[in-house]
């Protein structure tokens, strides 16, 4: 039986865990600078604004999801935003990302949010697919910018 339920500080290594194993799966294995300590540090401490939620089947942790609260000025709502999900392969086809993203969307019913979204890499076809399933719709006039590392602090010390 799945259950899901918010993370809590003694879950961060099992956070770290699943963070260290999606980056595995998005074949961006060196790509995590998270830590424990950031994790407690911004997923736990006073006025958090990501949250982290675990997934079970009877008393193992099979899955993951953190999110956190953005803003639509169109709709003059908040919405929800997943910015990361994942499930052990070993557990994936039993329902586990369908009940983690129902209890997210519950959860932004809750919240009275006008969206929830997220992004998925386009190589990543068994995730896009689970998502048309349940009738989510891309986004595809929309192109995503970063701004990161050095580049984001030499335009935020640019004269």
């Amino acid at each position: 039986m799945l259950q899901i339920r918010p993370a809590e500080i003694e879950d961060v290594s099992t956070i770290l865990h699943f963070i260290n194993e999606l980056a595995i799966y998005e074949k961006e294995p060196d790509a995590v600078f998270a830590t424990e300590e950031k994790l407690i540090n911004t997923l736990f401490c006073e006025g958090a604004t990501a949250h982290a939620i675990l997934c079970f089947d009877g008393d193992e942790v099979i899955g993951f999801a953190v999110y956190f609260f953005n803003y639509s000025t169109w709709l003059g709502k908040n919405g929800l935003y997943l910015e990361d999900l994942f499930v052990s392969p070993s557990h994936r086809g039993k329902g586990a990302g369908k009940a983690i993203m129902k209890y997210l969307a519950n959860h932004a019913l809750e919240r009275k949010c006008g969206r929830f979204e997220w992004v998925v890499l386009d190589w990543n076809k068994p995730a896009i697919d689970f998502y048309e399933s349940i009738g989510a719709q891309a986004q595809s006039e929309w192109i995503i910018y970063r701004l990161t590392g050095q580049a984001l602090v030499d335009f935020a010390k640019a004269e």
